[in-house]
Order: structure tokens, then C-alpha cells, then sequence
């Protein structure tokens, strides 16, 4: 039925549905639920974009104690995911308790409302209920920091009952705890509940505890604790008989593993978790573990197997909950990898689930994601021709029957309206249930909504009030994305000032949570990208938008360092840890005789920064659509590495026109020796030192270093006083991997110019590398064998003759030494060569893997290869590079580009697919 009202935007229609809720709202002031505490969801896996709210273990590793009926009553509700009904019931049962002076039922009662309100939201209601039942055991803070031994050898609840019944309500007291961002109190806290666990004999919730203590140390960021602590629960477990205890353990691990970027050891230790739980059986558990395997083999980007790992979690889910949320993930999956006609078919089914559940934080976040897939699948099929067109008659939903709303086949396009609804629904139903932090995900949600379909003044007003409302409850999480999406409206509406302003609030707000952007975006493949890196790149293109001026000084300083901060970030996403300590370093206090040029590739165009000693900084830019120089780069990199053809010439200069022309008698002028590459990702697959410039390469004119972050810089010179070098190799085949027939004659040669000792073949294991640096003070580390290097930590590795040595255990062999000195570092090893890498073919992000390497290592320097080199071309540069490296006042870089020329002097390796791959990576000095 159309009618005047079908004409109406959806700002008419949403002020007049949601203005009550924004007026007279009282600013309540919640106990920060801390960032990595997302990090424990159960409730919905890490692929869906928005968070559900954090859990320890699933609710039913969480027993509410069956004593009494309406305790057992309370259960049932809370089981079924009847939260609301849980409460009455449980309150109920309390009144009873009181009137019958029940002590221990009561606290009972009590620590089982907490639990529910948890699951509410309801922290503030939640921690009156947990801290009215320890007072009824007799806890209170001052005991608990005595310690719960302490506690009972002062006869303090000497009845083993109420010991198990205070244990399990400091377990759900610390489950509280980490909920509201406390994960340092939660752990302590479930160290005393693990000891009356302990205490009463009750292994099961000994375990549990401990269980629930990874997580927090996963909330904290501490994930190289929480894998060590649960690879020993699960070895303490191993031998015990099938139980659900050891299904949680197991799967925990699993989480962790996923988290930490062992991907395949991860899907391994979440499979054997799911074949106990299946043998128990164990339906909660089951749809659990398949919730977890389909994030984990989501992340190695099997994408079949993920979508099939939900949908057998939607068959066993117990619960309507479970159920949704794997068909929020199957969505969330199939918009992401754009299988639209998949994805639509599973809306109607979605709809129909979201309509039967009670409002609960789980419903308000199920409907923000739900409308976030919807947005993507809307944007796409709708084209940019339909973003500005404005929502039909969106208040004629509530007299029209969902029949007519919905047409009949699944092939429609998602309606705005139908988004706007949802995401409506998700507003209301957090008002209602005082819950602000999810409030302000679905006010934010709302307004992208807006933004969207060119609404831009409601788009504002809705995402400044998320913002208002984050900013109240201390959430910095949530900030950052309303911040950029202000900044976003902002520079739509030509206030460039204010937009910079928003962008510098989001990018500071991002710098604090730096080494927990894993916990915001636990999806490599997708979250960082879409949500951490354009935040960074949209603001560096703001700051230098031709306007027709030159960028101030102010401007130019200021993305710069954006950039910097951008590299660094991409590390942090690369290694899944908080693994990084960062600081600005000014350039002329590295090397007076070096320039530095940061490349950025934005949508229109390519920015160069470039930073000449003492001299200000200077821009400019070419305008190319991505695409095109990403084209341009791919090709590059193919016609280099194709022997005896000179086809790379055209676009070897092109790239140098684009890099280095526009500024190349500038630095000349200015005197630099050596030229410093902060590359964008893209970029990072091209050898700089095979540019080309009409005449000669770039190699042939300036030493040619790269760094990931100047923030990253060590800048101390290498110390030729105590060289030593330990080499390492393979010069027989492994599995796969043929023989490197010049190996041995390669660590000759080395040991001929750098004294030191050698690991060959059978003595080259990942086992005598670690006793040999841990020995020696080596300043060098030398290894000729296979290496790969991925947009992954699970896919770098160089080979040892015992099996692959990823990125992440060779940064332990390396770092086994304790440096005597933090400013001088003397223990430290100031090279890593790795004479036979290559980067993963067709990766457009594998050279992470040798910044990673690079920094993670512990060296100052790396050198490497971006592609296998020639065995033979190889004994001649490495000799003349440690020839040169040997002389006094010899920089790294300049030891290379000298072994460099050598080859390129030999008419044998003048091609740049024998000499170029050579990189230097970190510390040129």
C-alpha cells in the first residue's frame, strides 16, 4: 500500500522511533569492559565483525548449582538462554531462602543472579548480587588477600559444602571481573577459587579455574602465558579419560593457538576437542568446538570447510542462541567472500530466529551483525548509483505482516529499510537492558547506516552520539571506529579541519591499543584490513589532499608518522601479539648520509613523502588509481625474475618516475649515500635496487636499505671488534625441498672471512642452533637453507634438517640470550642473512613476513632474499659481502650494494633476477 508516508526518509521515520531513546539519557558509568576481553568469546566466533558478549567457558562449564527447585528452575531458563525468566525465578527462590533463614542457598541464589545478569548485561546489578552471596560466606576482600588457604587454616567456612559453594562463586565472581575489563583481578581471583576447588577435592573445578585464567591472560594480552599455562593443562589432561572438562581445555587451547598464528596446530587441537565432545555426547560443547574450527580454518582461507564447520554447528546447536550464531557466521562469511546468492538464501531463516529471542546483549549484537552483512550484500548488489537514494515509507514496517515485507524469493536485494530495522530493534532492546556499550554499537551501526545511503546530517548526530556514549563507559574499542567514521562524515560535508581532527582521535585512540588490535580484529584476512588499515591510509590522504597547495610542514610531519605508525600496526596484526615497543626516531640522529622515501598507495593516487637531512620534508604524487599501480608492481615483479629478458626495463623506470624522478636532483644535491625505503605492502615484493632510471640502476648510483618503521630503528653502527659468525645449512634434500649443492662452499668462504663455527646437514637442527647462540656471543647468524615468507606467521619458516623453524620459534632460538645492557644491547645479533628465501607467490602481503622476521628476530638487520636465488650466483656475493662487511667504517648497506655490483659487473649475473632479491631489511648502518 503506498501512501504519503512510503515518501518519507528514514530520518523522518527513525527520529520519530528512537528520538525517546536519545533524550534525558542519563550518563551511567560502567566499569570498562576491557578490549581483550573479546578475545574469550564462546557466544559468537572471531569472524563476525561485532563482538558477543565475552564468556569464559560456555555456561555449562559454569554449573549454576542444582540445590533446591528453584534453584534447578533457574537453571533450566538459564540453559535454555531464558535469561530474563532466570531472574524472576531466582529471585523468587531467594525470598524463599530468606524467609526460611537459608543461608547457604541463599548465597546459592545470589552468585546465580550474578551469572544471569552477566549474561544480561546487567553489570551493575550483576556485581551487587555476587557481592551480597560472598558476604553471606563470609568473604570479603580483606580475606581474599590472605588467600583462600590462609582463609582455611583460620577455620573461616570450615564445611566443605560451603567451600565448594564460595569456589564457585569467586569463579563467577572473576568471571564478572574479566567482563568489566579487570582480567588481572579475575585471574587472582580464580587462583583462590582453584584453591578451594583444590581444597574439597573437586579436580574438575580446579581445572576450570585454571581454564578460565588463560583467558584473562588472553584479555591482557599475554597470549605467549595463556599457551604456555594451557599447553600444560592439556598435558596434565592427557591421559585422563574422555570428559567435558577435557573438551573445554582442549578447545581453549585451540582458541589460543588460533590467536597466537598456529593455524594448523590449532585446527588439530580444536578437531581432537571435538571428537571427545562428540563421544560424550555433548551438544552445547559440539556446536562450540564447530563454532571455533570454522574461525580457525575461516583464518587459513579454506572457506568451503569454515562454511561447512558452521553449518554442522547450526544442526547440533542445542539452543536458538548457538543456532544463530552460526548462521551469523555462515552471513558474515559468505558477504565477506561475496557468494551473494548463499547468503541470501540465509536471511529469511536469520529473520525468523532474531523474532523468537528475547532481548539479551547476544540479541542486540546478533541484530547489529546481522545488519552488517545485510549493508555489505546492499552495497555491493545496489551499485553506487543507489547509496544516495533515500528509505522508502520505513514506518509502514509496523502495519505491513512480515509476508508482505519480505518478497517470496530469497534472490531479493536486502531494502534499507529491512537493515534499518534491525538495527533499530538492536537500539531499543540495549536501552532497555541499560547495556551502553552495546547501545553505542548499534547507534554507531545506525549511523554507517545513514552514511551509507547519503544521509550524512543523521549519520552525524547518530554517530556522535556513540561516540559520547563510548567515551562515557571508557571504551576505546568502540571509540576508534565512531571516530573515523566522524571523520568520514566530516571531510563528506568539506570541514577538513574537523576531519583531521576525528582522524587524529581515531589514530590516537588506535596507538593506545596498539598491542591489542589482535583482540579487536582476531581475522587476518579480513578485519585488519577493512577495519584498522584504511583508518591510517584514509588519514595520510587527508593530510596531503591537493587542494591545490603544498601540505605544511605540520601536515607532512603528521602523516609521516601516521605511516610509521601504520607499519608498525601491520607487524602487531602479523604476529597475533603484543610483540613490539616502538619509538619515533629522527632521521639525522640514524645517518646524516641518508635519505629516507615513504611510498604510500592510496585509491587515486600514490603519495611519496621523502625526508632529506636537514632539510624540511617534501611531497608529491602521482595520480593512478590503485589498481593500475598495483597492476604495474605484480607485472615487475614477474618480468624481473624471468632469466634473459630485458622486458622489466619499461616498468623498471616507470616505478622509478613515479618513486624517485621527481626528486632526483634534490638527492643528489643533497649529498645522501644511501637511500631508505619505507615501503607500503603492495611495494614490498620489488627490489628498489633494480630501479631504473634511463641510464643505470639505482644500485649502481646509492646503497638501498629498507626498514618497516623508522619507530622500529635501532640506530647503532655494527662493531667490527668482535665478529663472529655462527653459519647454518643444507646441502642434501628434505622431503620436498632439493638439494642447495653450493652450500657448503658458500659457509666456507664465510668462515674464511668472519671467524666463527658451522651447523651442516645432520648438525644444522633447530635444537643445536639454540645451544650455539645461547653458547656464543655471535654477532652474525648466517643460514643457507629454504625459507618462505608469508603474509602469515604460520607460513614463514626457514628449514632445518629436523623440519620447518617458523618465525616465531626462530624469534625464541634467537633470543636466548639475556642482553647484559638495555641501551647497548652487546648480546645482540647484529645480522641475520637467510641466503635461500623466497616470498609466497601470489601473497600481495608475503613481504610482512620478512619485516617480521626482520624485527621479530632480534637482530638488528636481516638480509634476505625476495625470490630463490641462483645456488652459484649466490658463493660470489656472500664472499664479497663479508669481504667488504670486514672493513672498517663499511656500512651493512653499502657491503651490499658493493657485492651487488659485483655480480652485475660479471656479464655471467648481470641480470637483476641473480643480484637484486639481495635485501637489506632493519639497520643499514
Amino acid at each position: 500500500m503506498k501512501n504519503s508516508h512510503r515518501k518519507k526518509s528514514v530520518s523522518s521515520h527513525f527520529r520519530s522511533q528512537l528520538e525517546p531513546i536519545y533524550l534525558n539519557r542519563k550518563r551511567i558509568i560502567y566499569s570498562l569492559l576491557a578490549l581483550v576481553a573479546l578475545l574469550c568469546t564462546t557466544q559468537l566466533p572471531a569472524i563476525a565483525k561485532i563482538p558477543a558478549p565475552s564468556a569464559t567457558i560456555p555456561s555449562q562449564s559454569i554449573p549454576i548449582a542444582q540445590t533446591g527447585d528453584r534453584l534447578q528452575q533457574g537453571k533450566t531458563f538459564y540453559d535454555a538462554g531464558k535469561y530474563a525468566e532466570a531472574v524472576n525465578v531466582l529471585q523468587q527462590g531467594l525470598q524463599d531462602y530468606r524467609a526460611k533463614n537459608d543461608t547457604l542457598k541463599q548465597a546459592l541464589a545470589l552468585s546465580n543472579l550474578s551469572l544471569t545478569y552477566q549474561q544480561l548485561g546487567a553489570w551493575t546489578e550483576a556485581k551487587q548480587a555476587i557481592d551480597k552471596s560472598l558476604k553471606l560466606l563470609g568473604f570479603s576482600k580483606e580475606q581474599g588477600s590472605r588467600g583462600a588457604e590462609e582463609q582455611g587454616s583460620r577455620g573461616e567456612n570450615p564445611d566443605s559444602r560451603n567451600r565448594e559453594v564460595l569456589a564457585q562463586a569467586l569463579d563467577i565472581q572473576a568471571r564478572l571481573q574479566l567482563l568489566t575489563g579487570e582480567a588481572e583481578t579475575a585471574i587472582e581471583t580464580w587462583g583462590r577459587s582453584a584453591a578451594l576447588y583444590t581444597q574439597v577435592g573437586n579436580k574438575a573445578g580446579e581445572i576450570r579455574s585454571q581454564i578460565n585464567s588463560v583467558q584473562a591472560l588472553r584479555a591482557m594480552g599475554l597470549y605467549s602465558r595463556a599457551l604456555t599455562k594451557s599447553t600444560e593443562l592439556n598435558q596434565f589432561l592427557r591421559n585422563t579419560p574422555a570428559s567435558l572438562t577435557k573438551a573445554v581445555s582442549l578447545r581453549s587451547l585451540g582458541e589460543v593457538l588460533q590467536q597466537v598464528g598456529d593455524l594448523e596446530q590449532s585446527r588439530k587441537t580444536l578437531q581432537e576437542s571435538l571428537q571427545i565432545a562428540q563421544s560424550l555426547p555433548s551438544a552445547p560443547e559440539t556446536a562450540a568446538t564447530l563454532l571455533s574450527l570454522g574461525n580457525t580454518v575461516s583464518a587459513q582461507g579454506d572457506t568451503d570447510a569454515a562454511l561447512d564447520y558452521y553449518q554442522q554447528a547450526e544442526k547440533s546447536a542445542p539452543t536458538a542462541n548457538t543456532k544463530l550464531q552460526a548462521q551469523l557466521n555462515q552471513l558474515q562469511l559468505l558477504s565477506q567472500t561475496q557468494r551473494d546468492s548463499a547468503a541470501r538464501e540465509l536471511i529469511p531463516q536469520i529473520e525468523t530466529q532474531l523474532a523468537q529471542l528475547p532481548p539479551s546483549r547476544a540479541t542486540v549484537y546478533a541484530h547489529i551483525n546481522f545488519a552488517d552483512s545485510l549493508m555489505k550484500l546492499g552495497s555491493r548488489e545496489q551499485g553506487a548509483g543507489s547509496r544516495g537514494k533515500r528509505a522508502e515509507g520505513a514506518e509502514a514496517q509496523g502495519s505491513r505482516g512480515a509476508e508482505e515485507q519480505q518478497p517470496s524469493t530469497v534472490n531479493r536485494q536486502p531494502s534499507t529499510q529491512e537493515i534499518a530495522k534491525a538495527l533499530a530493534t538492536a537500539v531499543q532492546q540495549a536501552r532497555s537492558l541499560k547495556d551502553p556499550r552495546a547501545e553505542a554499537y548499534a547507534l554507531g551501526s545506525l549511523g554507517g547506516l545513514y552514511e551509507q545511503v547519503g544521509q550524512l546530517a543523521e549519520a552525524k548526530k547518530l554517530t556522535q552520539q556513540a561516540l559520547s556514549i563510548t567515551q562515557s563507559i571508557d571504551a576505546p574499542d568502540i571509540a576508534y571506529s565512531w571516530q573515523w567514521q566522524l571523520g568520514r562524515l566530516l571531510k563528506a560535508e568539506k570541514d577538513n579541519k574537523g576531519a583531521i581532527a576525528a582522524y587524529a582521535d581515531a589514530v590516537k585512540t588506535l596507538q593506545s591499543l596498539r598491542n591489542d588490535l589482535v583482540s579487536i580484529n582476531p581475522s587476518v584476512q579480513f578485519s585488519f584490513r577493512e577495519s584498522v588499515e584504511p583508518v591510517y591510509r584514509q588519514f595520510v590522504g587527508l593530510l596531503l589532499q591537493d587542494d591545490g597547495t603544498q601540505p605544511s610542514q605540520d601536515n607532512l610531519n603528521q602523516a609521516r608518522s601516521v605511516f610509521e605508525s601504520l607499519k608498525a600496526a601491520e607487524l602487531v596484526d602479523f604476529f597475533r601479539a603484543a610483540c613490539l615497543d616502538t619509538q619515533p626516531t629522527q632521521i639525522d640522529r640514524v645517518d646524516p648520509q641518508a635519505a629516507v622515501i615513504y611510498p604510500v598507495i592510496l585509491e587515486d593516487r600514490l603519495e611519496v613523502i621523502l625526508s632529506l637531512p636537514k632539510q624540511p620534508l617534501r611531497h608529491y604524487a602521482t595520480a593512478l588509481p590503485r589498481t593500475q599501480v598495483e597492476s604495474a608492481i605484480d607485472q615487475l615483479r614477474q618480468n624481473l625474475v624471468i632469466r634473459y629478458s630485458q622486458d622489466f626495463l619499461t616498468l623498471s623506470q616507470q616505478v622509478y618516475d613515479w618513486l624517485i624522478r621527481p626528486a632526483a636532483a634534490d638527492i643528489e644535491k643533497s649529498g645522501v649515500k644511501t637511500l631508505v625505503f619505507v615501503l607500503d605492502i603492495s611495494l614490498q615484493k620489488l627490489p628498489m635496487a633494480a630501479l631504473h632510471d634511463g641510464k643505470q640502476f639505482l644500485v649502481q648510483k646509492y646503497s638501498v636499505a629498507l626498514t618497516p618503521s623508522l619507530e622500529l630503528l635501532q640506530p647503532q653502527p655494527l662493531s667490527r671488534e668482535r665478529l663472529r659468525a655462527l653459519t647454518a645449512g643444507l646441502t642434501e634434500p628434505r622431503g620436498d625441498y632439493p638439494a642447495l649443492t653450493n652450500v657448503a662452499l658458500e659457509l666456507n668462504q664465510i668462515r674464511s672471512e668472519v671467524p666463527g663455527r658451522e651447523l651442516l646437514n645432520q648438525n644444522f637442527t633447530s635444537t643445536s642452533l639454540r645451544n650455539q647462540i645461547k653458547s656464543l656471543p655471535f654477532s652474525i647468524v648466517h643460514i643457507a637453507s629454504h625459507a618462505q615468507f608469508g603474509s602469515q606467521a604460520d607460513q614463514t619458516y626457514i628449514l632445518a634438517w629436523d623440519g620447518p623453524i617458523n618465525v616465531k620459534q626462530l624469534d625464541e632460538l634467537l633470543r636466548v640470550r639475556e642482553p647484559s645492557s638495555d641501551l647497548e644491547r652487546p648480546n645482540a645479533i647484529e645480522l641475520l642473512v637467510l641466503s635461500g628465501c623466497r616470498t609466497v607467490a601470489g601473497d600481495r602481503r608475503a613481504a610482512l613476513g620478512m619485516a617480521g622476521v626482520a624485527v621479530r628476530a632480534g637482530a638488528r638487520s636481516t638480509l634476505a632474499t625476495l625470490w630463490y636465488v641462483s645456488d652459484a650466483a649466490t658463493v660470489p656475493l656472500m664472499s664479497q659481502f663479508y669481504q667488504e662487511l670486514s672493513t672498517a667504517e663499511m656500512t651493512k648497506a653499502e657491503a651490499l650494494r658493493r657485492a651487488q655490483l659485483a655480480l652485475l659487473e660479471n656479464p655471467r649475473y648481470r641480470h637483476p633476477v641473480y643480484w637484486a632479491p639481495y635485501v637489506l631489511v632493519g639497520n643499514w648502518l
